[in-house]
């Protein structure tokens, strides 16, 4: 009987745990939502300079 609860137990145990982590990725994946909500309204996601973006390596010849 004893291994029967302790099994009963781990498992009620393993659902709570699941359950917790299942929140926090809902959390996380609530929170991206919203700072890309943000950054699509805001005006200042383009850059601050109006130059061209220059390749950081010369062509090869």
């Amino acid at each position: 009987m004893y291994e029967y609860e302790f099994q009963q137990l781990r498992a009620a145990d393993l659902i709570r745990r699941a359950d917790h982590e299942r929140q926090v990725r809902e959390a996380a994946r609530a929170r991206r939502a919203a700072r890309r909500e943000a950054a699509e309204g805001s005006a200042e996601h383009e850059s601050h300079t109006r130059r061209f973006r220059r390749p950081r390596s010369a062509p090869a010849a």
